[in-house]
């Protein structure tokens, strides 16, 4: 895929949303935009090595999880720019106890949000967002605790679980899909070219990664980057860096059990 390309049009959602913090240091209006400048040093203001941040989805039908009209979240991942990633950046931020540090900071609506669209494909929900936070939260650097001008403890959490859930919010797949024709169904089949074509539409035009298991829909990840930082920094479509795993045809997109 190639990605050099990035969309004109940038996402700006966080400065609608409530409960996101006020005290990450203050970037310019023209900071540089991630994956797309010569600057190889991380700062508050600039997201390095994982400059690519991408808000990836699933598609649960055995067993279902979330909505029958909706995806689900999976999170919000830092890469290298170049389709690889670090993890488990800081052993001593990987919190586990993720819906008291939510409930302490008054961010009860978030978290019931949560509950409903950002479900573990087990039922154990606790886990899977200590997972996401310790895996992939801790290495976006410009949500370290250092980049906090007035730091509470923790509050990076709080705010990453919110941009996580603004940026799902602002990218309806099952609308997408609908939309263009694409529905659930147990006997239809679906073209990749189809499926990509809609998601791209979705998201200004940039290639979206879709990932299936055994033929049948079940992941897709938008890609962004970044200028400033990831929780009030501007956000601007880029195409995927990772090769689909769906065929090119014949791809089913499997209905969830209403039960």
């Amino acid at each position: 895929m190639a990605f050099s390309r990035t969309s004109t049009l940038v996402l700006a959602v966080t400065s609608l949303v409530t409960g996101i913090s006020a005290s990450l240091e203050t970037c310019a209006s023209n900071s540089a935009l991630s994956c797309q400048s010569s600057s190889t040093s991380p700062t508050c203001c600039y997201n390095y090595p994982g400059g690519a941040l991408l808000q990836t989805q699933f598609w649960d039908t055995d067993p279902s999880t979330g909505p029958t009209d909706s995806w689900t979240i999976h999170g919000l991942w830092p890469d290298n720019c170049d389709g690889t990633y670090q993890s488990s950046c800081d052993s001593s931020r990987a919190y586990t106890n993720i819906t008291d540090i939510l409930e302490a900071q008054d961010r009860t609506e978030l978290l019931s949000y949560m509950q409903q669209y950002w479900l573990d494909i087990n039922g154990d929900d606790e886990s899977f967002w200590a997972h996401e936070w310790g895996k992939h939260g801790t290495c976006i650097n410009t949500i370290t605790p250092s980049c906090y001008t007035s730091y509470t403890p923790q509050e990076e959490v709080g705010d990453f679980f919110q941009k996580v859930v603004d940026l799902f919010k602002g990218l309806d797949t099952y609308k997408a899909l609908s939309d263009a024709g694409i529905t659930p169904s147990s006997s239809k089949t679906y073209s990749l070219s189809k499926i990509q074509s809609a998601l791209s539409t979705l998201h200004d035009g940039a290639e979206v990664y879709l990932g299936c298991d055994n033929g049948s829909l079940n992941e897709v990840w938008y890609f962004f980057n970044v200028a400033g930082n990831a929780i009030d920094g501007q956000y601007v479509a880029s195409d995927t860096l990772t090769t689909s795993s769906c065929p090119s045809s014949g791809i089913k997109y499997v209905p969830k059990s209403s039960s």
